[in-house]
């Protein structure tokens, strides 16, 4: 079947690649790959399906070739010789390129060296198959052994392969490995049973001790805390700037996005655990009972538990449809599962700038699931009193810092199995008590910093022998670091100067702020006095400080002015499909968007910005502001230049602003960023037209360089 002179040039070719694979081994560490060899490495993945396919269609062949059938039929023996030849060609070609790829950065370990061997022993062992099989010493005998050896190393280096690919055990992890929670949430540890399941399930298998992509792996708690060569993954107490975390939430089509496109992502149940044991501090010891029930931590932990062994609870109610749940979480409301199989559910309100009656009102199609509600620092009023009793099978409620007063606390006695209810921060007479008396089921009662004293807390707790009353800590003459300051504004966009309202729940403590955008300290910054007005765009940061605690942790909220809303506005380009929010509206909606430029809050696109502002009377305005993100890490930067043309209407229209913005570098943090361009009108205008423009091209500092950047706005203000 080959002809004579071609079969002499493949043998030597054969034998020339078994010699080139020799010299690589004997090499070893000595080996140094060019860069303009490293892309023929990694084409190892890409080529080596072939060679195995042939070399299990040529040892097939050859286990039956002694058959009489077989024996002299000249095609099966010419067709079979010629598997094997193609076959062993094409497994010296990928063991070479296999052994350019080892020779990269995070291929390191057990599992690469031992596939790595039994790759290169399938290219000997099929040169040798291929060399000796016209030999008369070689029989039907050595025929099926020689097959059955070249299955054995195909099947054991394809599984070390796809471990060194896809993680440990890939291939029988399905089959071995318990499906659904396995640990009953009074024993589980938060990262042991929760955070590192994730992490092996969608990260370990690029980030192992046999294969450290960027030199990251996340095995165990001393590699997670080091980082990798960009440095360190995560920043504990501070999940928004911490590089798991962004690169999680990067476009799937981003390079680096992780897990990379094509492989299992994770699920948004998953990113929330993420980001809250993160903002926990990242602790690696905790355990999930040890969180306060409320807490978010551990509500996003307990769907991925099995209930308390000892205290699970049957529920009587039917599961909630999934699409009504899914519809439900949103950016100011998360809806977890208490546990998996469970029709219970937990909801968690935690954006109080988007707090209103009817974010309660919204869960009516769930109120018979949901069994525990935290709605810590909310601005609950007692008006709402009455659609949180309509929540019949609620157990635990979490009222911590809200509005409500002690008058209508008798609403929820209607709540026949409430067993914790948690009331700190509130201000509450000593007569507001008598109300628990209707309180059947009530187990824990925390009344922290309500201005009760420790008498009445006394003679409380002997009135009601059967409920803990929880009055706040013990002093043990250790610091403690202070809960951080918050703000009640109800709105940060407005038309008229507003009155800064910052409250603390500590009794005595001092709140600093600045509005220079640095961070306050206990000496120097000023300190925050009811009635304080804010007239203009203004950022503030604020922290709290009292003598014998460690000062807060600060917090930043930023106040926009807004004094000629726009009619209408609309886009001239469109943008992105996935960052498209509510199309042009959302530029003038007043509902600003925050760091996660996923919340659908945002539009964003890697083209020029372009739209339009109608204005049905003549206007005119003194500056134009873009509310921009920063995100240099996620490909998100700031627009290099603001264009604005004003006009009686769109035909008629000539330039009357332009802002041209800074250069922007390599590690600049995360931030959003009002861009103020100043207007030059000479009459008034019903119309204006702005362009944001990108960088059209990344600098080669950066790792999508030669890209185009994203541009993120959430609003405009016209002044």
């Amino acid at each position: 079947m080959i002809k004579s002179r071609y079969k002499a040039f493949a043998d030597n070719t054969l034998f020339a690649l078994n010699i080139f694979i020799i010299v690589l081994l004997l090499a070893g560490d000595h080996l140094s790959i060019p860069r303009w060899l490293q892309p023929i490495g990694r084409m190892h993945p890409l080529i080596l399906h072939f060679p195995i396919v042939l070399l299990m269609l040529a040892l097939l062949m050859e286990f039956f070739r002694f058959r009489s059938s077989f024996k002299d039929e000249k095609f099966y023996q010419d067709f079979t010789s010629m598997l094997w030849l193609s076959g062993a060609m094409l497994s010296a070609l990928t063991a070479i390129m296999g052994l350019f790829l080892s020779r990269e950065p995070g291929y390191d370990g057990v599992d690469v060296q031992w596939h790595r061997w039994f790759g290169v022993g399938i290219v000997f062992i099929s040169s040798m198959i291929y060399i000796f099989r016209t030999d008369t010493w070689y029989d039907a005998g050595m025929a099926k052994k020689a097959s059955v050896v070249m299955a054995l190393f195909l099947v054991l280096g394809g599984h070390l392969g796809a471990d060194v690919t896809h993680g440990d055990n890939f291939i029988f992890a399905p089959v071995m490995s318990p499906k659904g929670p396995t640990v009953p949430i009074d024993q589980a540890y938060v990262y042991r049973d929760v955070v590192q399941p994730i992490f092996e399930e969608k990260c370990v298998s690029c980030h192992n001790d046999n294969k450290m992509k960027g030199s990251l792996m996340l095995t165990d708690e001393k590699s997670i805390l080091k980082g990798g060569k960009d440095g360190k993954i995560i920043v504990p107490g501070q999940p928004q700037v911490s590089l798991l975390l962004e690169r999680i939430h990067m476009p799937e089509d981003e390079k680096k996005h992780m897990p990379p496109a094509g492989k299992p992502q994770l699920t948004a149940a998953e990113q929330t655990v993420l980001y809250q044991w993160i903002k926990k501090n990242a602790d690696f010891k905790a355990k999930v009972i040890d969180l306060p029930t409320s807490d978010s931590l551990r509500m996003a932990a307990a769907s991925f538990l099995k209930p308390a062994a000892t205290t699970e609870e049957k529920f009587d109610f039917a599961a909630a449809d999934e699409k009504t749940i899914k519809k439900l979480n949103n950016n100011y409301r998360v809806i977890n599962q208490l546990a998996e199989g469970s029709p219970a559910l937990s909801v968690d309100v935690y954006n109080r700038a988007l707090y209103s009656p009817k974010v309660l009102e919204e869960l009516s199609p769930i109120k018979k699931q949901i069994v525990s509600l935290n709605l810590d620092r909310m601005p609950v009023k007692d008006a709402e009193l009455k659609t949180i009793a309509q929540f019949e099978n609620l157990r635990e409620l979490n009222l911590n810092s809200s509005d409500i007063t002690s008058a209508n606390l008798n609403t929820l006695s209607s709540l026949k199995y409430l067993r914790s209810l948690s009331l700190a921060g509130i201000k509450l007479p000593a007569t507001a008590f008598s109300q628990l008396r209707s309180f059947k089921s009530l187990k824990e009662l925390v009344l922290w910093n309500t201005g009760t004293s420790a008498s009445d807390l006394a003679k409380l707790q002997a009135a009601n022998k059967n409920v803990n009353i929880i009055g706040g800590f013990k002093d043990n003459g250790k610091p403690m670091k202070l809960v951080p300051p918050e703000f009640r504004n109800t709105a940060f966009v407005f038309k008229q100067p507003v009155t800064l309202v910052i409250t603390d729940p500590i009794k005595g403590t001092e709140i600093r702020y600045t509005t220079d955008g640095k961070d306050p300290d206990s000496v120097n910054s000023l300190i925050y006095k009811p009635g304080i007005a804010i007239g203009d765009n203004t950022v503030i940061k604020a922290k709290a400080f009292k003598a014998g605690w460690y000062g807060s942790d600060m917090v930043t909220n930023s106040f926009y002015k807004n004094t000629m809303w726009p009619d209408s506005c609309a886009l001239v380009k469109p943008v992105n499909e996935r960052y498209q929010a509510d199309g042009a509206h959302t530029l003038i909606d007043g509902d600003l968007g925050g760091m996660n430029f996923g919340n659908n809050k945002w539009l964003g696109t890697q083209q020029d910005m372009e739209f339009m502002l109608y204005f049905k009377k003549p206007v005119s305005p003194r500056t134009l502001t873009l509310n921009c993100l920063k995100a240099i890490n996620s490909q998100i930067f700031l627009p290099t230049e603001i264009q604005v043309w004003g006009g009686a209407d769109a035909q008629h229209m000539k330039a009357i602003g332009r802002l041209k913005t800074a250069e922007q570098k390599k590690g600049e943090p995360d931030i959003v960023l009002p861009l103020n361009c100043k207007l030059n009108l000479s009459s008034p205008i019903n119309c204006i037209r702005v362009v944001a423009k990108p960088i059209y091209k990344l600098p080669d500092w950066h790792p999508a360089k030669g890209k185009p950047s994203w541009v993120f706005v959430d609003e405009v203000f016209v002044n």
